[in-house]
């Protein structure tokens, strides 16, 4: 049995990695779930999975589901709370699945207790991947990818020598607008934004797949996670997402790994690694599919792709502005507060503000972090 917490319960990510759980009962017990404001699922899946450990987003909330819970479940809220959950629990792997650069903190919390993780929340290499790395080589700790191009990257690399790889190559869908121009993208609305033509998806993370952002966050985990320069990290428009990613290696040999859109395939990849468990997931089938499209990625139409990869060469602190910026900017868009090419436009300022600091200590960081976003909210 492997004892798992979920940081995340209730969204995308989570809500999948406990119906992996559902599928394989005998495999897996919850230790701890960690939420955010969602509190009827919240309560369904504790009642459902019986954690020793749960976190909701703050003490009113915590107040409200506390009567709603099963005896014995110890019950925490805020930072604190998932902090609890990620590293003061018996599990021994932690699928960090929150969104945004809320996930650092736990994550550095449970790998300093040596946890496994599971890392679907790509904002903790993003905002701190030196330290992250350095602490997980540290602690002897593995750092799972669970996003469906990393694990496809993470699959093609097995039993391969790092030296022999010439390049890897990220594909992308292209986002819920990839067929309008530049002039259509102005009068697009929240609604347009939020329906993502291939993948089942948080709000946050399928607008990012439509300005590209998402995308750049990618290069940049992978940066950290394969350990690659960043002139060897390709990206390849792919409309099917049937090829979640593939690895070119000195050769002139091309290893991909395809599969169907849906993410409890990685989920449960990480989750089981390096077993493969049966899934219930839908077969690939090449003559349904019938053909794959690709085309070069056009840095002009996909401006904010272009500014992830300037900041993952210029390192430090610019990953990190560029992460809050995006952030605060995409809660205004939600907002509709600002129209949707704002986003990317303000990012740009912010960035242009900015004066990056190489090796940056963790509280540094975090001041970094907190000045992006107040910029990027003020703009």
């Amino acid at each position: 049995m492997r004892k798992i917490a979920v940081i995340g319960s209730t969204g995308s990510i989570g809500t999948q990695t406990l119906d992996v759980v559902r599928q394989h009962p005998d495999q897996f017990v919850v230790e701890g779930l960690a939420a955010g404001s969602n509190i009827d699922l919240f309560v369904q899946q504790v009642n459902a999975f019986r954690p020793k450990k749960a976190s909701i987003g703050n003490k009113q909330l915590a107040e409200q589901v506390a009567p709603l819970l099963p005896p014995g479940v110890e019950l925490y809220y805020g930072e604190e709370g998932l902090i609890e959950v990620a590293a003061g629990t018996e599990a021994d792997f932690v699928l960090s699945a929150i969104v945004g650069s809320r996930g650092l903190p736990p994550t550095l919390a449970a790998i300093a207790e040596g946890k496994t993780i599971g890392l679907a929340n790509k904002e903790t290499l993003v905002t701190a991947g030196h330290i992250v790395t350095e602490l997980a080589k540290q602690k002897g700790v593995a750092l799972l990818p669970v996003d469906s191009e990393h694990s496809a990257i993470f699959q093609c690399l097995n039993g391969e020598s790092r030296d022999d790889v010439e390049q890897i190559t990220l594909t992308a869908s292209g986002g819920s607008f990839r067929h309008l121009s530049r002039e259509q993208l102005g009068n697009v609305t929240l609604e347009d934004a939020l329906k993502h033509p291939n993948w089942s998806m948080g709000a946050k993370l399928t607008i990012d797949s439509a300005t590209m952002v998402n995308k750049g966050l990618e290069v940049i985990e992978a940066h950290w996670l394969f350990g690659l320069p960043y002139d060897k990290i390709n990206v390849l428009l792919h409309p099917e997402s049937i090829i979640h990613s593939f690895v070119e290696y000195r050769d002139g040999s091309v290893i991909a790994q395809l599969g169907t859109p849906d993410m409890r395939i990685p989920i449960q990849y990480a989750m089981t690694y390096p077993a493969r468990f049966s899934s219930a997931s839908k077969r690939l089938s090449l003559a349904e599919v019938g053909k794959l499209h690709f085309q070069e990625m056009d840095y002009e139409r996909f401006p904010c792709l272009r500014l992830a990869f300037e900041c993952g060469k210029i390192g430090g602190t610019a990953t990190t502005v560029f992460n809050a910026a995006n952030e605060a900017a995409v809660a205004r868009f939600m907002k509709r507060e600002i129209p949707f090419l704002r986003i990317e436009t303000i990012i740009e300022t912010v960035l242009s503000r900015h004066i990056p600091q190489k090796q940056a200590d963790l509280e540094t960081i975090q001041a970094a972090d907190r000045w992006a976003r107040e910029m990027a909210a003020s703009l």
